[in-house]
């Protein structure tokens, strides 16, 4: 344990008692609908605190050889029962032996491959369940770099790619169209899903709808989601999985950062000891500008800043934001909600260090899960 006093910036920090109450509503869309939810290691993948999200969750899908393997040998250390999901859109023949060593399901992206891989993996694995993913060709994605189901998209198989044969071998459907959306996103999926590929159901055991379900954000229309599982999973005598992972560590903490300079070049400036090229990746691929505790929009408080990262990417920027009091060396600048698709996409470029992950308990602790230094930025080198 330690104080948040004397923690090195910059850092992750998650509170578990928000992290929680996310987990609680998902059980109780899980209770209350029959469906299953599974976290989305891509998008969260704190293992620290995989003791707490294997309480609540059925498990985790994962997006490839080394996330099946956090998801077999950390998940399922805390419930021996969670299911492993993994999904990529093409595998490798070494990878797939691994892969379906330890997982539960195994989803094939086009019937190439699933005609490829499906005689080692039952050879292997007898008991994995097969699916495939499945484009639906629709979604309201905002951006298209986040569109699964865009013009010559390479993930999933559509309609008109689809080979009946696969029948033979699959157990279940995936379809993954969303990307931070409420209800309403999924059901206009789902109308066109059921309407091209509701004939391949009849001896289907589940159907997975995919992340994006922007769950445990304010707002969103929880008892409706119940209210088309339900009615899915009876209509077609299925089981219903959702995956997602936004919204499992969604608002549930933030990245801290110190302020390393402060100086004027037409306007004033400011740099951190993070970076949104290599810590905040997706406030520059969305891009989005992330909320700063206690701060204003440009111009809205007295005093006006540019936070830039310390890396020599020139676009290396944070935004401008707005101030009460007048920033300082040493200042501490917290960006809110900085948990989910942050640290696992976080880079070393220029040799930055890694942020630390900490938690912040129910007691009101701190514990430090991970830090980084030279090792790891070498490590990954030659």
């Amino acid at each position: 344990m330690a104080d948040k006093r004397v923690i090195d910036t910059p850092y992750y920090l998650c509170e578990e008692k928000l992290l929680e109450n996310n987990l609680k509503l998902l059980a109780y869309v899980q209770n209350e609908s029959g469906a299953k939810i599974i976290l989305a290691l891509k998008g969260f993948a704190m293992w620290g605190i995989f003791p707490l999200i294997s309480k609540y969750l059925k498990g985790c899908t994962a997006s490839g050889l080394h996330e099946a393997k956090l998801a077999h040998f950390e998940f399922k250390k805390h419930n021996p029962h969670a299911e492993v999901h993994t999904y990529s859109p093409a595998f490798s023949d070494g990878d797939i032996k691994e892969i379906a060593k330890i997982s539960d399901h195994i989803v094939f992206n086009t019937p190439s491959q699933l005609f490829r891989h499906e005689g080692i993996v039952k050879e292997i694995n007898p008991h994995a369940n097969i699916s495939l993913r499945i484009n639906p060709e629709v979604s309201s994605s905002p951006k298209d770099i986040y569109n699964p189901c865009g013009i010559y998209s390479r993930l999933g198989t559509t309609l008109a790619n689809f080979n009946e044969d696969v029948l033979a071998s699959v157990d279940g459907l995936n379809f993954h169209a969303l990307c931070e959306q409420n209800v309403d996103a999924l059901e206009e999926v789902l109308l066109i899903f059921e309407k091209n590929f509701s004939k391949y159901f009849k001896n289907l055991k589940y159907i997975n709808f995919g992340g994006g379900h922007h769950i445990t954000k304010k707002g969103y229309d929880v008892e409706k989601l119940i209210k088309i599982i339900k009615e899915f999973r009876i209509k077609y005598a299925v089981e219903v999985y959702l995956e997602p992972g936004e919204a499992v560590g969604w608002e549930t903490g933030y990245l801290v950062s110190t302020v390393l300079d402060v100086f004027k070049n037409g306007m004033w400036l400011a740099i951190l000891d993070t970076s949104a090229e290599a810590h905040m990746p997706d406030t520059l691929a969305m891009p989005y500008q992330a909320v700063v505790r206690g701060s204003g929009k440009a111009g809205e408080k007295k005093y006006t800043y540019r936070l830039g990262g310390n890396t020599c990417l020139a676009g290396d920027i944070m935004g401008d934001y707005s101030f009460d009091e007048p920033l300082k060396i040493g200042d501490k600048i917290i960006f809110e909600d900085q948990i989910h698709y942050t640290f696992v996409k976080n880079t070393t470029f220029n040799g930055i260090n890694l942020p630390s992950l900490a938690i912040l308990k129910k007691d009101g602790n701190i514990e430090i899960v991970k830090e980084f230094g030279y090792e790891d930025y070498k490590n990954r080198l030659s």
